[in-house]
């Protein structure tokens, strides 16, 4: 959200505007007509996802609004967690209902720490201060091996859900992998089911 937009009311009124849509879609009311809500809705109808996990993604962005700085390691761990956490776990579950979100959290880690380390290069650092590049880079290289162990766990239907935090490491090194890279390194990642 702080990659879209930077002044805080407007980051405020883009995420009422996605709490707004949501109540509207879990309150049975006919979706809003926007590409992502229509999915989204069709994807809460068809696979039952939980409003208080999509409601906690949006509160954690709310709470970066007003805390803008994550203090130390629990307090990165708890915004990744209810973020990308949240995000991946509920695509894991999605691809199929019997995935283990424990299994879902390191890779969601990894690329969260990936994504505030892009972050704090466009001047928007939401990482503790001891935090210095070379100690981001360290963090993201070990949550990508133990999301390497981690996605052993999850069914293969569902490892398409983390297959993306194999660009975590690039990312985190201050590298942005060419479309073509991407695209080479998700795709690999899904055929071996390895990031």
């Amino acid at each position: 959200m702080s990659e879209v937009a930077r002044e805080p009311l407007v980051r405020e009124i883009r995420l009422t505007w996605w709490r707004e849509a949501l109540d509207e879609v879990f309150t049975g009311r006919p979706p809003r007509r926007h590409p992502v809500v229509e999915a989204l809705a069709e994807a809460i109808a068809r696979r039952g996802l939980a409003q208080p996990a999509l409601d906690a993604m949006i509160e954690a962005r709310v709470e970066a609004i007003d805390t803008p700085s994550l203090a130390d390691e629990a307090a990165v761990h708890r915004h990744i967690d209810a973020t990308a956490g949240t995000l991946m776990g509920l695509a894991a579950s999605v691809l199929d209902a019997t995935a283990s979100l424990a299994a879902t959290r390191p890779a969601a880690r990894a690329w969260g720490l990936a994504g505030l380390a892009r972050l704090r290069r466009t001047g928007v650092d939401r990482l503790p201060e001891t935090w210095d590049e070379a100690e981001v880079r360290s963090r993201v290289r070990t949550a990508t091996a133990e999301a390497r162990v981690a996605a052993r766990q999850l069914p293969v239907a569902a490892f398409p859900a983390v297959a993306y935090a194999t660009l975590a490491n690039p990312y985190a090194g201050g590298r942005t992998p060419s479309e073509l890279e991407k695209r080479l390194r998700v795709t690999t990642a899904v055929l071996t089911g390895r990031l």
